[in-house]
C-alpha cells in the first residue's frame, strides 16, 4: 500500500466545476482518467501495493489503453489467461502481474454483480466512512489498509461529504 503520509503535503484542488483535480501520477491523461472514471479509481486502489503510488495509479489508464475501456462486466466476463496476456504486456500493468491481474479482474466481478457494474456505487449515496469501508472490504484486493486510503482519498481530494472520515484515516491532516 502507499505511503499515506504522502498525501498530507498534497493540498485538494478542484475546478470552476467543482471537479477534482487529481495528481497523483505524473501524466495528465492518467490524473483525468481518475478524476472521472470511479472504476479507474477502484482499480488504482487494488493495485496499489508493492508497487509506487505513481505506477498503481497509473494502471487504470494504461489497462484502459490495451483494452479500449474499464467497463468492470467485461472485464469480469474475460477469458483469464487472455485478460493476463494483457496485464503482462511490455511494461506489466503492475510488477505482479498474475496475481495482481487477478485481483483486478475479481474485484470487477464484484463491482459486476454487487454494484450494479459502477464502483462509484460503493460510496454515491455518502454513507458514513465506516459503511464505506465496508462495502470497500467485499472487494477482492481492498484490506483495511486501502479502505482507510480510499476514504481519505474520497473525503479530501475528490471532495466528498463523508461523516466520520477523519477518524479513520491511517494519517493526521491540517484543516
Amino acid at each position: 500500500m502507499g505511503n499515506p503520509e504522502m498525501y498530507v503535503d498534497l493540498a485538494p484542488e478542484f475546478t470552476d466545476a467543482g471537479t477534482p483535480v487529481i495528481k497523483f501520477t505524473n501524466d495528465d491523461d492518467a490524473n483525468e482518467l481518475l478524476a472521472n472514471d470511479p472504476n479507474a479509481l477502484l482499480i488504482a486502489i487494488v493495485l496499489d501495493q508493492q508497487i509506487s503510488t505513481t505506477k498503481a495509479f497509473s494502471g487504470p489508464r494504461d489497462l484502459k489503453q490495451r483494452l479500449g475501456h474499464l467497463d468492470p462486466a467485461q472485464i469480469a466476463e474475460m477469458d483469464e489467461e487472455e485478460f493476463l496476456t494483457i496485464f503482462r504486456e511490455k511494461p506489466a500493468i503492475h510488477r505482479f502481474p498474475a496475481s495482481m491481474g487477478k485481483r483486478v479482474q475479481a474485484a470487477c466481478a464484484t463491482v459486476r454483480d454487487e454494484f450494479d457494474n459502477n464502483a462509484e456505487n460503493i460510496w454515491d449515496d455518502q454513507p458514513d466512512a465506516k459503511t464505506i469501508m465496508k462495502r470497500l472490504g467485499g472487494v477482492p484486493g481492498v484490506g483495511p489498509a486501502k479502505q482507510k486510503i480510499a476514504i481519505l482519498l474520497l473525503a479530501r481530494y475528490y471532495g466528498m461529504d463523508i461523516p466520520g472520515w477523519r477518524d479513520v484515516i491511517p494519517v493526521e491532516l491540517p484543516d
